[in-house]
């Protein structure tokens, strides 16, 4: 299965919330992924842009999709956004398939 990369950033009362009654994110987000047939393999909270990174396994873009909709539905956060993941093999499969198209390929030329 795929691996994706999900960060996003907490609306406002979405932290006023969590300050006032702490409460495990990672424990409300898995049954959210598993719904979707994914695997959630660690959710971290960040400093930086964004308050939430999360590795996720999903069957394919529509199953992580899915599970991006319901969140960004549910109006907790106030922006994020969803990076597929490759392991080192698919990149080596990436860059032979590049090689082999490289000679196939006319870059622009100056005038």
């Amino acid at each position: 299965m795929p691996f994706y990369m999900f960060q996003a950033r907490y609306a406002p009362h979405a932290l006023k919330t969590m300050i006032e009654n702490p409460q495990d994110r990672e424990a409300a987000a898995r049954p959210m992924i598993e719904a979707v047939g994914g695997k959630l393999h660690s959710l971290f909270f960040c400093m930086g842009s964004d308050d939430v990174v999360a590795i996720i396994e999903a069957p394919n873009d529509a199953a992580m999709t899915a599970g991006s909709l319901v969140v960004g539905a549910s109006g907790a956060f106030s922006g994020g956004s969803t990076t597929k993941l490759m392991t080192a093999g698919e990149a080596m499969e990436a860059m032979k398939t590049a090689q082999t198209a490289a000679s196939k390929y006319t870059p622009p030329t100056g005038g």
